[in-house]
């Protein structure tokens, strides 16, 4: 595959629709990332090239644009501006669920995009804005090949016992379980981590992915063990809006004595709770450590504590620890949040090197630390595209040639 060609990368939320334009010559770098956001109120386009340069902002469509106008502005700018080289060869999605079956990253057909539909009432709030992407790619590229990347599919190591729930077996059956999310952001972790310290690589890990999302997983070996999501993206620890783990004796309460419906109960515990929701303030952590206000202290508190609980929870599962590991956006920029979660992981062995963590890291540790700590930055979208490059083939890839690669490779069988 030349420099001269282009893989895009999709990921589709409820009000926005990111993406990146990678080259693959050699390392894979993105040329260009951005998003068309607002979708439903003022949809606004913005682009920036590799250095962080602004290429593009600017409004782009009425209210209630949509995730097929917002498909067909981009590739048209992308176009214009020749990002895509001389050819788009592959699109590659960030799908949040795949379920049992889907797990692993697989071309886009229409069993497959059945399958993905399918899976819509275990992530209602993702899985639609996803499937809405590949149908307006579908329509304004037919013969471009895309691929499906799912959060769910780096989980599936686990064993049984970890993604169980103690409620009734037929339940089960019906696909409740614990799947576990932010997998993509996981395995690339787990293929930096030999690179950066191939003694935890091949031992015991805690990744803990915090951002507005935030979840941890027990890695053994670059392998899932355990993770803090559960069946949904809403389980686990403290978020920027959503509420992590909760007695579900409190949501019965506000279903019968709050008398809140179902979207009413679903938009409290995605949309105005966690960060938001305690401290009344925001859901962004910047917003939070910048103010003087006491409630944005106990927020801020309240996530390390739930975090560091946590961990305690995932050293558990792998018995023992080697390794910790900060990615994500408050993962990654949060200097006091790292600094107060490694003083509370102490007992497990972390000495933090406060120097080093106030500079960024890699290593945020003193030489003798037990258990070593780094903050190594996650790239979804470098692993969809390699994702999407892997499963397309793509060396020497023609659109419309699948015919002549397959007599091909009979050929050589």
């Amino acid at each position: 595959m030349g420099a001269t060609e282009s893989i895009l990368v999709l990921n589709a939320g409820s009000s926005s629709l990111k993406f990146s334009v990678f080259t693959a010559g050699g390392r894979l770098d993105p040329i260009v990332r951005g998003q068309v956001s607002a979708l439903a109120d003022s949809p606004v386009f913005c682009a920036v090239d590799r250095e962080g340069v602004l290429l593009a902002q600017e409004p782009c469509g009425p209210p209630g644009f949509g995730h097929a106008a917002a498909m067909d502005f981009l590739l048209t700018w992308c176009r214009r501006e020749d990002v895509l080289g001389r050819r788009l060869v592959g699109a590659g999605h960030r799908v949040v669920h795949g379920g049992e079956k889907l797990v692993k990253p697989v071309r886009i057909n229409a069993q497959v995009l059945a399958e993905i539909e399918a899976l819509t009432a275990l992530a209602p709030l993702h899985q639609a804005h996803c499937i809405a992407a590949i149908r307006a790619l579908a329509d304004a590229a037919p013969n471009l090949p895309q691929v499906s990347c799912f959060d769910t599919s780096f989980h599936r190591t686990q064993p049984a016992l970890a993604q169980a729930f103690a409620i009734p077996r037929a339940y089960l059956k019906q696909g409740v379980r614990r799947y576990g999310f932010h997998g993509l952001s996981y395995e690339y972790i787990a293929q930096t981590l030999p690179r950066v310290d191939p003694g935890a690589a091949a031992g015991r890990t805690i990744v803990a992915h915090l951002g507005s999302g935030a979840s941890l997983c027990a890695m053994h070996r670059c392998r899932s063990v355990a993770t803090t999501m559960g069946f949904s993206a809403a389980d686990g620890l403290v978020m920027g809006t959503r509420c992590g783990s909760i007695d579900p004796g409190v949501l019965l309460y506000l279903l019968r004595e709050a008398q809140l419906d179902v979207p009413e109960l679903e938009r409290l515990l995605y949309e105005q709770s966690g960060l938001l929701g305690f401290s009344g303030i925001s859901g962004d952590m910047r917003t939070l450590l910048s103010s003087d206000d006491p409630r944005a202290g106990q927020a801020i508190d309240l996530f390390v504590y739930r975090a560091t609980r946590e961990i305690g929870s995932m050293a558990a599962a792998l018995g023992g620890l080697d390794a910790l590991v900060f990615t994500g956006g408050i993962g990654e920029s949060a200097a006091s949040v790292r600094a107060a979660i490694c003083r509370e992981s102490q007992w497990l062995g972390v000495d933090l090197d406060e120097a080093a963590n106030a500079l960024g890291g890699p290593r945020i540790t003193s030489p003798t630390s037990a258990v070593t700590a780094w903050v190594l930055p996650t790239n979804e979208e470098a692993m969809i595209a390699r994702h999407t490059i892997g499963v397309l083939d793509l060396q020497g890839w023609i659109p419309g040639d699948d015919a002549r690669r397959a007599a091909a490779r009979r050929s050589q069988s």
